[in-house]
């Protein structure tokens, strides 16, 4: 049953049997054996079937949730065995948005100090990719904004407030000044994170509060990249205080901080809703709290 479950949750993530078997690694008609035993077995239909994948049906989304539950619990339950056996080890997998990448090794170098057997795999995505690689078992953390939109059934641990700075080359319009408005940013060639980011949702709102409509000349998912345009004294961005600090800029580059509204979005941990959480989630979540409380006192 938990095979079987666990290949629902693969096909209901890909749409496609075909991409959904490769996943698996499985045969095609080995996953569309295990759907249908499975459909056998609780009565009911569970996929829309024709040509092609089409959809669940309200019964199959009502089993995905009890899927996602029930896999969950066994992987908890296969992972406490485990830790009891040999201590806490394994991979870590973890998507941040874009912004919080220089802020990682707060977390994970002191974990990895206390924890010498566990490995990391960190990835860049998208605040609501970060919630659907959660929900779908592909990470077991993730870093993201906390107070923006909607986060949907997880539990969170605040890590530190983003607040918002202008960076810019010294003798470019505006890097003299102690203090920048959104409105007076926003008539800048701006270089800034691409529209599917939160980061660019939220710059966007507070522009459009000051009143201004911003028109970037360059877009990219990359914060490295606007960094390097940054550097050509060309072009200007709008980026976390936290960030700029981590990277440590000297002159020729600037960061002023941007006022008329003065914002700050929250920044956490987030991880499946679920209780016990597996013990490698359960002491990435303490390790979050440490990390938040030097955060805090910086």
């Amino acid at each position: 049953m938990i095979d079987k479950l666990e290949f629902f949750i693969a096909l209901a993530k890909e749409r496609h049997f075909g991409r959904a078997a490769a996943e698996l690694g499985v045969t095609q008609p080995t996953l569309s054996a295990a759907v249908k035993q499975l459909e056998d077995q609780l009565g009911v239909m569970l996929v829309q079937r024709g040509s092609r994948f089409q959809g669940l049906t309200p019964e199959g989304q009502r089993v995905l949730e009890w899927a996602r539950r029930i896999v969950g619990d066994t992987r908890t339950m296969r992972e406490e065995m485990r830790t009891a056996r040999r201590g806490l080890s394994g991979h870590v997998r973890i998507a941040v948005i874009p912004t919080a990448l220089a802020m990682m090794p707060a977390l994970t170098t002191p974990f990895r100090e206390k924890h010498p057997d566990v490995t990391f795999s960190i990835v860049s995505r998208t605040s609501l990719e970060v919630l659907t690689l959660l929900e779908n078992f592909e990470i077991d953390i993730g870093i993201t904004y906390l107070d923006n939109e909607p986060l949907g059934r997880v539990v969170s641990v605040p890590l530190y407030s983003e607040r918002y700075q202008l960076i810019t080359a010294a003798g470019n319009r505006f890097s003299d000044r102690e203090r920048v408005t959104w409105a007076e940013v926003a008539e800048l060639p701006l270089c800034l994170l691409t529209p599917d980011m939160q980061n660019r949702r939220i710059i966007n709102k507070h522009l459009a509060e000051a009143g201004a409509t911003v028109h970037p000349t360059l877009e990219s998912n990359s914060m490295i990249l606007l960094f390097s345009h940054i550097r050509t004294g060309k072009w200007a961005s709008i980026m976390p205080l936290n960030l700029a600090e981590v990277l440590g800029f000297a002159e020729p580059i600037r960061a002023i901080p941007i006022v008329e509204p003065d914002a700050s979005h929250l920044v956490g941990v987030v991880a499946v809703e679920r209780e016990p959480h597996t013990p490698m989630v359960s002491a990435l979540l303490y390790e979050a709290r440490l990390a938040a409380e030097s955060f805090a006192r910086a």
